[in-house]
């Protein structure tokens, strides 16, 4: 059954090939509208929740109630524009975006994923609370499965987001799963986009003006270290380019409709 885009295509009348002619000879190559089929199709399989499917870097609206936080966001769109202009880059693979929560960070590393999918990189989006959710069903004997999907997919992936990493506590087999994924991703220069909001001593926050003093408020949060292990931490900055996100109370992005 033909598809509306192979039907209605004017380049390749639906076959998917248009011809071109260069020095005199004719070649077929594959048409623009099979191009944009196959990225709808991995944006699908990517799995991107609803509220991100519309994500990017141009709908990004930051506050402009602090200047100092503004020119720190403005800064860090740069910095996740340069990583997918780049990309793939074997000596750090992977983008790990930090900050409070409701600063934006979800949005811009589903805009990254998104700009790579559409670039031809097969990406996925996981939760880290349901990943390890799936992760832990089936390895549950009780329930009779042995379906290792999820991990295969988080170790394997060409490009894998995980978000809001470390929010769930810490048992032993989380800290050796999570370990697991990010040192094979690491020894594999696989592309990992990370976002967490823990704190860390690797990644102090910057001094905003108007923001409230992070040091104090952080003695009583518990460190990425502490949720992750530090194996898995210290393979994150490694393999990682940092992104840090304004440390604002007030602060949140917004998107603009499109």
């Amino acid at each position: 059954m033909e598809t509306m885009s192979e039907a209605t295509c004017p380049d390749c009348g639906g076959t998917g090939w248009k011809v071109i002619e260069r020095g005199g000879l004719s070649a077929a190559e594959p048409c623009q509208c099979q191009v944009s089929e196959r990225v709808r199709s991995m944006l699908e399989r990517a799995g991107i929740p609803p509220l991100y499917r519309q994500a990017s870097l141009y709908n990004v609206s930051p506050t402009t109630e602090n200047p100092a936080a503004y020119r720190q966001m403005a800064a860090a769109v740069l910095t996740v524009r340069s990583y997918v202009r780049e990309f793939p880059q074997p000596e750090r693979p992977g983008l790990l975006i930090m900050g409070d929560p409701g600063t934006g960070k979800t949005h811009l590393a589903v805009a990254a994923l998104r700009m790579l999918i559409e670039r031809g990189f097969e990406g996925v989006f996981f939760d880290y609370q349901d990943l390890l959710a799936r992760i832990r069903a089936s390895w549950d004997a009780a329930a009779g499965t042995s379906d290792r999907e999820a991990y295969r997919t988080a170790l394997e992936a060409e490009v894998l987001l995980l978000d809001d990493l470390g929010s769930q506590r810490a048992p032993e087999w989380v800290i050796d799963t999570i370990s697991a994924i990010v040192t094979h991703r690491s020894n594999h220069r696989k592309a990992l986009i990370a976002t967490t909001s823990l704190p860390d001593e690797m990644a102090p926050e910057a001094a905003i003006e108007g923001a409230a003093e992070p040091l104090e408020r952080d003695r009583f949060r518990v460190s990425l270290a502490e949720k992750i292990g530090e194996r898995a931490r210290s393979r994150l900055f490694e393999m990682c380019k940092l992104v840090r996100l304004p440390p604002v109370g007030d602060y949140r992005l917004k998107a603009k409709p499109r």
